[in-house]
């Protein structure tokens, strides 16, 4: 009996087929356009198809035709897609809507088969079209969506201000939150050159407004004034109805402006050859300002709780310091416990971040230098890098602070490689270079045939960077074992590598081995000025690193009338003679370094 009652719903389901197919195949059917509405989807390609087959209109075809073209992609059958385009091709009308959705479809495929420039260059809409919203959203998504793949950032952020016309009012304030965070995080310097050149009105507006606040985010009278100019150039644009908050923030922050500034640093004793770098760093800013308040020092060599409290007893508006890191987490506890009294400016950083208002963490991290050695391989177009790192503390945790931030990049980890001196180093190298498992492989031929044969071994093609993490003692031993295996028939590529491997004080003519090296640095020891040639007479054995130390005292001094600001609104970037700096939510100063190359035996900026 379920048997038969299966049958007869077989048969029941089959005529019920046939009657509807033989309804839908009737000359009298009157499908119009928007039952073939091209911004959704409702059938398989294969009932597109075959509505396809079933109308007159080549209007109505062309819809079916590029709704089951759609239906294909969504799974993404892109050969099939192609195919049913090819026949779409030869009868294709002039209609705008039509046309902008073959090209937008051609676009679509070209995604899907990675073919990013090609989906670009096919996805061009003449601005006279005249197109439903939807359209022009689709568009705008795809070039955005594309131009980030191409790494066109700025591009991108075009297409991010046109898309906003097309979306919700939730989705275009997403968007402009999206542009104001990424043009906030341009140098001055890249604002101007993108100032000068031909820009979308809108798009202009939230340049301009980047530069207004970079320029003057330091003092919120002029930046109030300069904004106010810009609202009136500029009232329908969207920041001129509501500020971005960060900015609207930092106009409401009050900067700090001491009369009294106590230093703790470790004038004698254990770090007291550091401190003596710092200290010239400090006076030198202080005498060059024309400002002065008072500046006292204070010894933290004994007991740096009891510094703490004379500066406080005596009257201090503003701290900097102390250097050491044990005496930073000891201060900044007894802090928490207490609070805070005055701001402050520690040179040194805390294992876990801190949360206390008014207090900023300023040093010369390796591992900040390893993060913006990756934000500059991603800005270059580096795909693959490879990482070498010395197998200790240091190499290991800015190969960590290199990778994590390159994964934030990229969604990608990036390879490294962990070595030690000697024959280990070049076993490191050839391992990771692909060397060792080439010359296995030959080595395997010569004992398998009697007569000599010539080979030559191959590397690995598949990395466009060598990232090395090196001491200035190690790069002249890791370098040569790089360059040689590269084979015969591979580019070598470019070198990266960080201001630790810069030789100390060596003459030009022994850093011929470094040449074609690209290296990281602080601005001021890629300068040869009169101060320069002051300093260098004052304290002619400085290493480079006590070099650093005096520029961190120099900015650390310039810094304490921006801080409020720069943590406030923290796209504001102060120039500093040890890098661009800027300040984190909670209140870590980022330090982004100046990029040189080694020629001749000289590294010179790019």
């Amino acid at each position: 009996m379920l048997k038969l009652q299966n049958i007869r719903g077989y048969f029941v389901g089959l005529l019920t087929s046939l009657i509807l197919l033989g309804c839908s195949s009737s000359p009298n059917q009157s499908i119009t356009a928007s039952d073939l509405a091209l911004n959704e989807v409702r059938f398989s390609a294969a009932e597109y198809l075959a509505k396809a087959k079933q109308l007159r209109s080549t209007d109505l075809q062309l819809r079916a035709q590029l709704l089951a073209v759609h239906a294909f992609l969504d799974n993404n059958q892109s050969d099939q897609a192609s195919k049913v385009m090819q026949k779409i091709s030869t009868q294709l009308t002039s209609t705008p809507e039509i046309q902008a959705e073959y090209r937008y479809l051609q676009s679509l495929i070209a995604y899907q088969r990675q073919e990013y420039q090609f989906a670009l260059e096919t996805l061009s809409y003449p601005s006279a079209w005249v197109l439903p919203r939807w359209q022009w959203r689709n568009y705008y998504q795809q070039r955005a969506l594309l131009l980030g793949l191409l790494l066109k950032p700025i591009d991108k952020l075009k297409s991010y201000t046109s898309l906003t016309q097309y979306v919700s009012e939730d989705e275009a304030q997403t968007l402009n939150s999206h542009i104001w965070k990424a043009l906030s995080q341009l140098t001055q310097e890249q604002l101007v050159t993108l100032k000068q050149q031909p820009l979308p009105q809108m798009f202009s507006g939230w340049v301009q407004l980047a530069y207004i606040a970079k320029f003057y985010g330091a003092d919120p009278m002029q930046l109030i004034s300069n904004l106010s100019r810009w609202q009136k150039n500029n009232p329908q644009h969207p920041a001129a109805i509501e500020l971005p908050s960060d900015l609207q923030k930092a106009i409401n922050t009050k900067p700090y402006q001491p009369q009294q500034i106590a230093v703790l640093l470790p004038l004698t004793g254990t770090g007291s050859n550091f401190a003596e770098a710092i200290k010239a760093g400090i006076i030198n800013r202080y005498y060059s300002d024309s400002d002065q308040a008072t500046l006292q020092f204070y010894d933290t060599s004994t007991e740096v709780q009891q510094a703490y409290q004379q500066a406080i007893a005596d009257g201090a508006e503003f701290i900097i310091g102390p250097l050491l890191p044990k005496n930073v987490a000891k201060l900044h506890q007894l802090q928490e416990a207490e609070g805070l009294i005055v701001p402050q400016l520690f040179l040194n950083q805390l294992a876990k971040p801190s949360n206390v208002d008014n207090s900023y963490f300023f040093s010369l991290s390796p591992q900040q230098e390893a993060e913006d050695a990756a934000l500059r391989m991603q800005r270059s177009g580096i795909k693959t890098p490879l990482v070498f790192a010395t197998d200790n503390s240091i190499g290991r945790n800015m190969a960590s602070a290199f990778n994590n931030e390159w994964l934030k990049l990229t969604g990608i980890e990036a390879e490294t490689h962990f070595y030690a001196e000697g024959n280990k180093m070049k076993q490191t190298v050839q391992t990771a270079m692909g060397v060792s498992d080439s010359l296995s492989r030959i080595a395997q031929i010569k004992s398998l045939i009697d007569k000599k044969v010539k080979a030559d071994f191959r590397s690995r093609r598949d990395i466009d960077a060598i990232y090395m993490l090196s001491g200035s003692r190690d790069l002249p031993l890791l370098k040569p074992f790089i360059d040689v295996s590269f084979s015969v028939f591979t580019k070598p590529v470019p070198l990266y590598t960080n201001s630790r491997s810069r030789p100390n004080l060596g003459h030009s003519k022994k850093n011929q081995e470094y040449n074609g090296i690209i290296m990281s640095e602080a601005p001021w020891l890629m300068q040869n000025t009169a101060e320069h040639r002051t300093i260098h007479q004052l304290w002619p054995t400085w290493s480079y690193n006590q070099q650093r130390l005096y520029t961190m005292g120099h900015d650390a001094m310039g810094l304490i009338g921006q801080l409020a600001q720069m943590r406030a609104f923290p796209g504001f970037q102060f120039k500093g003679e040890s890098g661009t700096l800027s300040v984190e939510a909670n209140g870590v100063v980022r330090r982004q370094l100046q990029w040189g190359q080694y020629k001749r035996g000289v590294l010179y900026p790019l």
